[in-house]
C-alpha cells in the first residue's frame, strides 16, 4: 500500500483550536447525527433506548451507543457536534458545520433502483438528494466529509438476489459515477479539502452473516464472508482510482482517501489488541439470528444491549460502537494534523496526489 507523505497542506490546526474550519458532512447511517430521526418524526427504532446509552444517555438519532466518527472529528477541532440538516433552519450554522448524512442513504439515485427493479426501501435519500440540500449553504473554507456511503447500495442489490458479477458490472460503476459527480460538484461550488472514506467490510457485518451466508466461503482468521468483502475491495479499488483521476484534474484541491475497510479488518484480526472481546463479529445489541450473531439490523425499543458496549466492535447488525468509531477517528485525526501524534505513519489513510509531481514512500 502507498502512503504519500508531504508537507502539511491542510489546516494544520493549532493547539488553541482558534481557526477551526466548518465541517460539511454527507453519507449514510455511519455519519447520521439525527437526519433520519427528524425525517421520520421519531417514528423509528433509533428513537428508542438502548441507542445512545454510552455517551449521550438517550437516543439522538445516531445509529450507535454513543459518538460517531464525525463527532470525534468535530470535538477534536473545537466544533460543536454537527447539527442534522433536517432539524430545521434554526439549527443550521454553516460557520461551524452541518450534517447532511442520513440513515439509509445511497450513492446511486433512487431512479436507478426503480428503473432496474430493485426493492427500494421507503425513506431513501441518495447522495444527489443530499447535495440538493446544500444549495443554501455558504461553503467557505470548509472540510467536506463525503461518506461513508455505499453499504446500503450493496444491501439493496443483495436483497434483489443480484450476483457478484451484476454488482461489479452494473451497480459499482453507477456508485462510482455518483460519488465522482458529487465530489466534482463540491469542487465547483468551492470545496478545497475533502475526506472520502471507502466502504467498510460488508462481509463482516452481523446482519450480512445472518441474512447472506454462503457455505464454506468464510475467512478462516476473522469469520467474515469472503465474497462480500471481495465485492467491497473491488469497489474501494475503483473509488481510489477515481479519486486519483479527480485529483489530477484539480491539483489545487486536497483529497484524502480513508480506508475504513483496512482499519476495521485490522481490528477484527486482532481484537484483543484494541480491547475487544474474542468474538468481535457478535453485535452488542440485537434480537439474535440463526447464526447467533445478534444480527437484527437495528435494535431499539425493547432490545437488550450487552453489558459492556466498549468490548464490542459492532453495536447492532450494521453499525459500529462508539469505541470502534473512536479508533477509526483517531487514525483520521492523526493524518489531518489535528491530534498530537501527527508523525505516525498510517497506511489506511492516503493523501491523493499526482504521483508524477510528488515523491511517495512505500509502507
Amino acid at each position: 500500500f502507498i502512503l504519500l507523505l508531504f508537507p502539511c497542506q491542510f489546516f494544520c490546526i493549532s493547539s488553541s483550536l482558534t481557526a477551526s474550519p466548518p465541517i460539511i458532512s454527507f453519507g449514510g447511517s455511519l455519519s447520521d447525527t439525527g437526519n433520519l430521526l427528524h425525517h421520520l418524526h421519531n417514528n423509528c427504532s433509533i428513537a428508542h433506548s438502548p441507542y445512545g446509552i454510552t455517551f449521550f444517555h438517550h437516543p439522538t438519532g445516531r445509529h450507535s451507543d454513543g459518538r460517531l466518527i464525525i463527532d470525534f472529528l468535530a470535538e477534536a477541532i473545537g466544533l460543536p457536534f454537527l447539527p442534522p440538516y433536517l432539524a430545521g433552519p434554526a439549527q443550521h450554522n454553516f460557520q461551524q458545520g452541518v450534517n447532511f448524512a442520513i440513515g439509509g442513504g445511497t450513492m446511486a439515485e433512487t431512479s436507478f433502483y426503480k428503473e432496474n427493479g430493485f426493492p427500494l426501501p421507503n425513506n431513501t435519500f441518495s447522495l444527489h438528494d443530499q447535495l440538493n440540500w446544500l444549495c443554501e449553504a455558504k461553503l467557505g473554507n470548509s472540510l467536506f466529509i463525503v461518506g461513508a456511503i455505499g453499504g446500503n447500495d450493496y444491501h439493496i442489490a443483495m436483497l434483489k438476489g443480484s450476483s457478484d458479477y451484476e454488482i461489479e458490472t452494473l451497480l459499482v460503476p453507477v456508485m462510482i459515477q455518483a460519488i465522482s459527480s458529487a465530489i466534482k460538484d463540491l469542487i465547483k461550488y468551492g470545496a478545497r479539502t475533502l475526506v472520502v472514506p471507502g466502504n467498510y467490510p460488508v462481509g463482516c457485518l452481523s446482519a450480512s452473516l445472518t441474512y447472506f451466508p454462503r457455505e464454506g466461503d468464510y475467512d478462516q482468521k476473522t469469520g467474515c464472508l469472503n465474497w462480500l468483502n471481495e465485492l467491497t475491495e473491488f469497489y474501494n479499488q475503483r473509488l481510489h482510482i477515481e479519486l486519483q483521476d479527480i485529483q489530477h484534474q484539480h491539483p489545487h484541491v486536497t483529497i484524502f482517501f480513508v480506508d475504513y475497510y483496512g482499519i476495521i479488518m485490522e481490528i477484527l484480526r486482532s481484537p484483543k489488541k484494541y480491547g475487544f472481546k474474542d468474538k468481535p463479529l457478535v453485535a452488542c445489541c440485537g434480537g439474535g439470528g440463526p447464526y447467533n450473531y445478534n444480527a437484527d439490523v437495528l435494535c431499539g425499543e425493547g432490545a437488550r444491549a450487552c453489558d459492556d458496549p466498549t468490548s464490542s466492535v459492532f453495536w447492532d447488525g450494521v453499525h459500529l460502537t462508539e469505541t470502534a468509531n473512536k479508533i477509526i477517528a483517531t487514525d483520521l485525526l492523526q493524518v489531518l494534523h489535528v491530534s498530537p501524534s501527527i508523525n505516525q505513519q498510517l497506511p489506511h489513510i492516503v493523501k491523493i496526489y499526482d504521483q508524477a509531481q510528488h515523491v511517495s514512500m512505500t509502507v
